[in-house]
């Protein structure tokens, strides 16, 4: 049976934007918690603080936005990598010697993949990828696909902010960064690994693989831009391939298995917190199934006192993360050579013991919470929104249009704008959904106000 190993698969090599003069002290700051500290101080990931993570627009200062929950869900990835990162490193103690491999560093990998994976997520959740894929899939958009492959198309057409968000980490626009010659434009230059773990779906959008039961298939995670950078880091770390060999598509590194598991966390457990405090979901039935996560002594809840019934939920909450944390862990070190073979391929949390109330829980997020009347209305506008948005960029982009459309350009942040020569019409696309995915939810909306003249701007 063909495996792939932990000795290729931690590895610090990155793809650089700078020459050797710039080297780093890992006895101070190791090169994954670097990864983690490029992304912090990232404008992309300081947008997510006006993106949509369960409400959208809320008004409750509460309620987690994308950046919020992105760190929150660092925080579980990296107690979930902590804890696998020193069993592994007991079962393969060589790890340690030459390649200077510490249980922090399983921890600071995966947190940082947590924290950047919805760094490509376009204003709105994922109505606005439906509004993205639904754009070009219009009449309005196929002059502009005419000279695009069956791929590049599939790149627009069942749009991916996952495939974004590798875009974001690993892309430096030529007219906004003059590098020097020779050296690569790569983005925030994170490392191999991080990069891989961050990949929780290692394949280019076709072939796309319909009813599949493997979950890294279900979706894709580079555009046609990216998947030579993805295919040297696969190359590089050893992963397994898969599907026709003239097809970037590979099975997953191991530990985005816990990316996933960290996100699946977060936001069954604190998106339905957010449901209960802001009364979509009664609070009574909302702490009846947080205690059937624990299923412990109830008499240990009954005998502490709580100021009111958003105290006691705080405290299950911080129960139950702690408790699917160690769960999870220990699943992922169970199966950990059917991992590295590529013949496991299923969400971690699907074996937890308590999946029954986690998908009760799910099911009743959904009816009560994300099908909410105001947050259905409000991704209805944000769906109409940037479409609008797409069909102005686009046709202000390729300059089909009157002097209207050359306005709009000259708003469109130029570096988005300014492409080498030679480039293609899909290239050109692409810099145009870069521009519109990076907008946040109140920038997106204000933008197409103020296009549409239902809004006009203030004047100093």
């Amino acid at each position: 049976m063909t495996t792939t190993s932990w000795e290729r698969l931690i590895s610090k090599k990155r793809f650089e934007t700078s020459d050797s003069r710039y080297s780093s002290d890992e006895s101070v700051r190791g090169e994954f918690q670097r990864d983690y500290d490029r992304i912090v101080f990232s404008s992309a990931f300081r947008r997510l603080q006006n993106k949509t993570q369960v409400m959208p627009m809320p008004e409750s200062d509460f309620v987690h936005t994308r950046l919020t929950h992105s760190l929150e869900a660092s925080v579980v990835g990296r107690s979930l990598g902590r804890i696998v990162g020193k069993s592994i490193l007991e079962r393969y103690p060589e790890l340690t010697g030459d390649k200077n491999i510490q249980e922090a560093d399983f921890g600071d990998i995966v947190a940082a993949a947590c924290l950047a994976h919805d760094i490509g997520n376009p204003p709105f959740g994922h109505s606005g990828e439906d509004a993205i894929s639904a754009y070009f899939l219009s009449e309005e958009a196929q002059p502009f696909l005419t000279n695009l492959t069956d791929a590049q198309k599939a790149d627009l057409q069942r749009f991916e902010g996952n495939a974004a968000g590798f875009r974001v980490l690993t892309y430096t626009y030529p007219a906004h960064c003059k590098l020097p010659d020779g050296v690569s434009h790569s983005g925030l230059a994170l490392t191999f690994t991080t990069l891989a773990t961050f990949t929780k779906y290692p394949k280019e959008s076709l072939p796309e693989v319909k009813g599949t039961k493997s979950t890294s298939e279900k979706k894709y995670g580079f555009f046609q831009t990216e998947k030579t950078w993805f295919d040297t880091i696969a190359q590089e770390l050893g992963l397994l391939g898969k599907g026709a060999d003239d097809h970037v598509f590979y099975h997953r590194h191991p530990l985005a298995f816990l990316v996933e598991a960290a996100d699946d966390i977060c936001y069954r457990i604190i998106d339905f917190e957010d449901g209960l405090r802001l009364g979509l979901v009664p609070h009574q039935q909302g702490i009846v199934l947080l205690r059937q996560i624990l299923n412990d002594d109830p008499n240990r809840v009954s005998s502490l006192t709580f100021y009111d019934w958003r105290e006691e939920i705080g405290y299950l909450r911080a129960r139950i993360i702690g408790k699917l944390i160690q769960e999870t862990s220990q699943i992922f070190l169970q199966h950990e050579d059917a991992i590295l073979a590529g013949t496991y391929d299923k969400p971690l949390i699907n074996e937890l013991t308590c999946k029954p109330v986690l998908d009760e829980i799910k099911s009743l997020s959904v009816e009560l919470i994300y099908r909410n009347k105001p947050v259905l209305e409000i991704e209805a506008a944000g769906f109409e929104v940037l479409g609008g948005l797409l069909d102005a960029c686009m046709k202000a982009a390729f300059r089909q249009e009157s002097k209207h459309h050359r306005k709009i350009a000259d708003l469109i942040p130029q570096h988005y704008l300014k492409l080498p020569e030679g480039a293609s019409d899909y290239e050109r696309i692409i810099h145009i959904t870069d521009y519109v995915t990076s907008l946040t939810d109140q920038a997106a909306l204000g933008l197409y106000r103020k296009i549409k003249g239902i809004e006009l701007p203030r004047m100093y």
